[in-house]
């Protein structure tokens, strides 16, 4: 099993920072996708109140629960932020989706002892390894 197998098996609860309004966008599917896997999603999109059923928050900061995994679709120069974020809340991976890739945002992430993912996409690596939650 490869580290982001590892991190899906071991997550429950992930948020998804710039899940999209749009259900055309791949973060919007890619997040009904591991709902449908069984996974807690928590949105995260300054912009909406509500999208897959579950409440929005603005930033990863006003989350009042844990979070296991940050699955982020946000450009690679916003990604040191949401790195700081991740550190702050006590997330345990920070996962930059599929063309994101950011060498601030691992440092930051790696030195907080966070689990470090880039450039791949969790619905892919959810279906291959065919990973579900109960």
């Amino acid at each position: 099993m490869d580290l982001a197998e590892q991190a899906l098996t071991d997550a429950k609860t992930i948020a998804v920072v710039g899940l999209s309004r749009n259900p055309g966008k791949a973060s919007h599917g890619v997040a009904m996708q591991l709902q449908k896997a069984g996974f807690r999603i928590i949105p995260v999109n300054p912009d909406a109140d509500e999208l897959l059923g579950e409440k929005v928050y603005r930033s990863l900061t006003d989350i009042p629960e844990p979070v296991d995994l940050v699955d982020v679709f946000r450009p690679a120069e916003f990604t040191p932020e949401i790195a700081r974020q991740a550190v702050a809340i006590g997330a345990k991976t920070l996962w930059l989706q599929q063309d994101i890739v950011s060498a601030e945002a691992r440092e930051i992430a790696e030195s907080a002892g966070l689990t470090y993912i880039e450039d791949r996409c969790t619905a892919v690596v959810r279906t291959l390894a065919r990973i579900t939650k109960p």
